[in-house]
């Protein structure tokens, strides 16, 4: 099966990063889609720590950011795997996050070299939200549209892997500053993105008392969906 064009490869990733049905080629040529958004991810990776001096070698080579979409599509299919959902493929999971990259390519806007540092912090931290609430709001929409679930799994299937995974990359500290913040950050090791460290380490925090509640959800929504919740309805997409 021959793979989708460029243009039709840019077409349907815009349209699904604006919250609109992509075109039927993304199911019938998947493997050019994947192979499309693992690019992209790899490309934001490298741009997420190109110029940071904390960084890792295979966090420069863009390593990290491969090996993290693969995980957050095992761990959202293994999660949310009880609630019965509708599509519920690996695959479909993985195509979609890694065509949900290019918003984080704004990480690799060099702030600090024309901003003073205060600013640059701040720009940094407003990229972070930004970029964040943009692949929660996908992610949102797929698990509506295309997965079926209903409110509260929406709640607790898209509240729960999130809270697990800010609880384990702050205690990871791949960043090398989320401790160091708790302790005091020293003048010579302030950098533009302490402001986002900053906001990290209270989502983090959040997360950690907020994981209890959600795992209690997704127990009862999930014995729910497997006993006796009646049959998901596919939704009509625009």
């Amino acid at each position: 099966m021959p793979l989708p064009s460029l243009s039709i490869l840019l077409r349907d990733t815009a349209r699904l990063l604006a919250f609109r049905r992509p075109s039927a080629a993304l199911h019938s040529h998947w493997q050019g889609f994947l192979a499309f958004g693992l690019a992209c991810t790899w490309l934001a990776g490298i741009g997420r720590y190109w110029d940071n001096p904390r960084a890792e070698w295979w966090q420069l080579l863009g390593l990290g950011s491969l090996a993290y979409v693969f995980a957050l599509a095992l761990l959202l299919w293994l999660l949310l795997y009880p609630f019965r959902p509708l599509n519920w493929r690996y695959r479909n999971l993985l195509v979609f996050i890694s065509l949900t990259a290019p918003p984080a390519w704004l990480y690799a806007i060099p702030v600090e070299r024309f901003l003073p540092l205060q600013a640059a912090a701040s720009a940094n931290a407003w990229f972070l939200a930004l970029v964040a609430a943009w692949r929660v709001g996908l992610l949102v929409r797929f698990l509506h549209r295309v997965a079926g679930l209903r409110p509260l799994e929406l709640v607790v299937g898209t509240g729960l892997p999130l809270a697990l995974i800010v609880v384990t990359l702050s205690l990871l500290n791949l960043e090398h500053v989320v401790f160091n913040i708790m302790a005091g950050i020293q003048p010579e090791d302030r950098s533009a993105n302490d402001l986002a460290f900053q906001v990290v380490l209270v989502l983090a925090v959040l997360s950690f008392y907020a994981s209890p509640i959600l795992l209690l959800g997704w127990v009862i929504l999930a014995n729910a969906a497997w006993w006796g919740q009646p049959e998901r309805k596919p939704h009509r997409q625009k």
